[in-house]
């Protein structure tokens, strides 16, 4: 089932700032959906079409499968929404902050405290529940936010940068309440512009720049394309002996490498898992009697990998301009202009969106 599909999504605001640019997105049930981008790609834009709150410029989005517009409070009400740095009256407490919630919603006084309760616990807020928020940590106000968002038990769930100003620990806390909260049941979509909290808790992935979708897909599959089997190793001793045999640890061709010093990052294009190759590198550095300083399996991977679908996109957006610019010097118009081709591992132009086929 569908939970959300935009069509050709596009905002303009004051007929100045394209804010959504014919985004095509399709969201399934049951998805944790990590929707990734620098701060301005269109994100929250995005989340306020999605809700209703914001009516677009052009396309449409159907959400649970019926069009979404600002008097379907129908559908928002099947929605829970944390947004960015959320800000509660400060005078209450989060049990008082939860009833007022509840009361607005319109679910019944003795429900509303049942489920009150219990979020509470699941949000960890069980021993701060009668402080007043303004004496809350960060953590805990962003807790509280997606405690008030589940209040309705909502088949939607959209965090618009739950992990924003959190230290490490409340990173880490939120992210397993997040994975919690996720089953087939329930749909997530997570707005962030941290790779690291959508690596871990996502199972499928977007990347919007400049409000278009420039990758859409499964997390394995990113993870896949951003590493492709790599290693980073950093040695000190005989480093020569070393680089010599680096060929050798699969089939001929099937292993590339780049040396900086004593850091060697070695890529493998065979089929064996990953597992398999670090072995096997660490069983060359043995034979060799190199020294170990540094080992790296890939985890900043998925970073480079977003800023290449940037840089990307950026050079195809120039070729797009330089064609435009040709076809109106020899007198053509937009209907003749051809647009330059996704490269084999992407299927992504001008506002169309799909999963890369590798």
């Amino acid at each position: 089932m569908q939970v959300v599909e935009a069509t050709d999504l596009t905002k303009i605001y004051q007929n100045k700032y394209i804010a959504l640019n014919a985004m095509n997105l399709n969201i399934e049930k049951g998805m944790v959906y990590g929707l990734v981008g620098p701060n301005g790609a269109g994100k929250s834009t995005t989340f306020r079409v999605m809700m209703g709150l914001q009516r677009p410029t052009a396309g449409s989005i159907k959400v649970f499968g019926e069009e979404m517009d600002p008097e379907r409070s129908d559908l928002r009400r099947r929605i829970g929404f944390l947004p960015t740095n959320p800000s509660f009256p400060r005078n209450l407490t989060p049990i008082s902050y939860l009833e007022f919630i509840g009361s607005l919603m319109g679910i019944p006084t003795d429900r509303t405290k049942i489920r009150l309760a219990t979020l509470l616990q699941a949000v960890d807020l069980t021993g701060a529940a009668s402080q007043r928020i303004d004496g809350l940590s960060t953590g805990m106000v962003t807790r509280l936010g997606i405690a008030a968002a589940l209040m309705g038990d909502p088949e939607l769930l959209i965090l618009d940068e739950p992990t924003s100003g959190l230290d490490p620990s409340g990173r880490k806390q939120t992210i397993e309440l997040i994975r919690e909260l996720s089953g087939r049941d329930r749909t997530i979509i997570i707005a962030t512009h941290i790779l690291g909290d959508v690596e871990r808790v996502c199972t499928d992935v977007g990347i919007i720049s400049g409000g278009r979708l420039i990758y859409t897909g499964p997390m394995s599959e990113m993870r896949r394309l951003a590493r492709h089997g790599t290693v980073t190793v950093e040695i000190e001793g005989n480093t020569n002996a070393f680089e010599q045999q680096v060929p050798l640890l699969d089939e001929l061709g099937s292993v590339t490498y780049e040396r900086t010093g004593a850091e060697f990052h070695i890529s493998f294009l065979g089929t064996e898992a990953l597992p398999v190759y670090i072995h096997r590198v660490l069983d060359l550095i043995d034979r060799t009697g190199v020294d170990l300083l540094h080992f790296n399996t890939g985890e900043d991977e998925i970073e480079e990998a977003f800023l290449r679908r940037l840089e990307e996109d950026s050079t195809r957006g120039f070729l797009r301009a330089s064609a435009w610019a040709a076809a109106q010097r020899i007198g053509g118009g937009p209907e003749t202009l051809a647009l330059p081709e996704a490269t084999s591992e992407e299927t992504v132009d001008a506002g169309v969106s799909g999963t890369p086929s590798v």
